[in-house]
């Protein structure tokens, strides 16, 4: 006989898991938002009328600003120049960093104007706004009447600074001053020597070497035919929606021994215009240049001057030479 099958036995089956898709929370009347938070803008003090600080030149005493003028001088050599760049040792860096750290509050300055990197001061002119609440942060515990009111500041920053860079005055700035849009002219030093050795190693940063022999009696009458209002185009280098127009104010030369200076003073300068002038007076020095060119190129029409070659071109002065020197204002204090 066959043996009986028993019959097949189910086993109870499990009740299967819904998918991960399928696992959702119930959607929330509520809008989604998004798991990153929102980016802010970053916050700007400002004045009772809602301009910012940086931008007004306002002496307020309820809620408002300060604005305080700064006389400054450093050494370029080991900057990138003025104004504050990503990863670069700037002057303008420096002193925003020293001044956010003693009013605790972010401070920006601006200055009568940006010297390139090398380029060295010993008057540049700079104002920073304040906020009123955090400007007893500059004065000290015991103060002394006799003294003026941010001299204990200015002590202050000379320890917190490093060598090469100098506040050398602070005061309230006038009503309506502004360190750029006051300033009527600014004035620039270069200094050459033409001694056979070079320079002397205590000079070294702040003199350029030319050991060769110059006529200066020639530069000189051919700087004095660059003066007045002309188009420096053939002298500047290209900036985008930047005029090249300027009233060339003084340009001489001088003679000390083997020390040749060129004083250039005008009502602004547009980039690298003080080194291409020297250079290319330098070059009429040495008769390798005519006066005549140098003096055509800034009395031609600008798309004339982009054709011919820039008289300075090739001849841009050492910055070790060049100083920036006192800046000079309309609501300048004595």
């Amino acid at each position: 006989m066959r043996p009986r099958l028993k019959p097949p036995t189910t086993k109870p089956q499990r009740p299967r898991r819904p998918s991960r898709k399928l696992r959702r929370k119930p959607l929330s009347r509520r809008p989604l938002l998004s798991r990153r938070p929102l980016k802010r803008k970053p916050r700007t003090l400002t004045s009772p009328n809602s301009s910012p600080l940086n931008d007004v030149p306002a002496i307020d005493a309820d809620g408002g600003c300060v604005r305080l003028r700064l006389d400054i001088a450093y050494d370029g050599t080991d900057f990138a120049g003025w104004a504050r760049q990503s990863g670069q040792r700037t002057v303008a860096g420096l002193l925003e960093d020293a001044f956010s750290t003693v009013f605790r509050t972010p401070v920006r300055l601006r200055a009568a104007a940006r010297t390139d990197a090398g380029v060295h001061a010993i008057g540049q002119v700079a104002h920073a706004d304040v906020a009123v609440d955090a400007l007893p942060n500059a004065y000290p515990r015991s103060p002394r009447p006799t003294e003026p009111e941010f001299l204990p500041l200015v002590r202050r920053l000379g320890r917190l600074l490093p060598a090469d860079v100098r506040i050398r005055r602070i005061v309230r700035a006038p009503a309506g001053f502004d360190a750029r849009f006051s300033a009527l002219r600014r004035h620039y030093v270069y200094r050459i020597s033409t001694a056979a050795y070079g320079v002397e190693p205590h000079q070294a940063r702040y003199i350029t070497g030319w050991p060769r022999t110059l006529d200066v009696d020639a530069m000189t009458a051919a700087s004095r035919n660059l003066l007045g209002l002309h188009d420096f185009a053939a002298f500047c280098r290209h900036r985008e929606a930047a005029t090249t127009i300027r009233d060339l104010q003084r340009f001489d030369w001088d003679r000390e021994g083997d020390l040749v200076s060129a004083h250039v003073t005008a009502d602004a300068f547009c980039w690298s215009m003080v080194r291409s002038l020297v250079g290319a007076l330098l070059a009429v020095g040495e008769h390798r240049r005519s006066p005549r060119l140098v003096q055509s190129a800034a009395h031609l029409h600008p798309p004339l001057q982009r054709l011919r070659r820039r008289p300075g071109a090739g001849f841009d002065a050492d910055r070790r030479g060049l100083s920036a020197g006192q800046r000079t204002a309309g609501a300048d204090l004595d």
